[in-house]
């Protein structure tokens, strides 16, 4: 069964550069795994600052190896110190 995410993140100004570069690589490297059928991040039009990635993977099995991957590693040791708030994340399955 595929699985479908939307992560929100709200990124403290002050590390705004580098926090994007840590996202930009996600993307890149995520794109790149056999489970990822969908990896998009956008940035909301009315702050900068405000990140939401939509993923969709092909099953719970690939989005547990994916989190386990070295460039997610790293966002997740910055994010505590460099995003203003915890990350809202919805792991979501399609009925429609």
């Amino acid at each position: 069964m595929k699985i479908y995410i939307t992560a929100i993140l709200k990124v403290n100004p002050i590390y705004r550069e580098e926090v994007m570069a840590v996202l930009l690589q996600m993307v890149e490297e995520s794109r790149k795994e056999a489970a990822c059928i969908q990896y998009d991040l956008h940035q909301t039009m009315d702050d900068e600052n405000q990140f939401i990635f939509y993923e969709i993977w092909t099953g719970r099995s690939g989005l547990d190896a994916h989190n386990q991957q070295p460039y997610i590693q790293v966002f997740g040791r910055m994010a505590g110190e460099k995003l203003q708030e915890v990350p809202q994340i919805y792991l979501m399955e399609r009925i429609a």
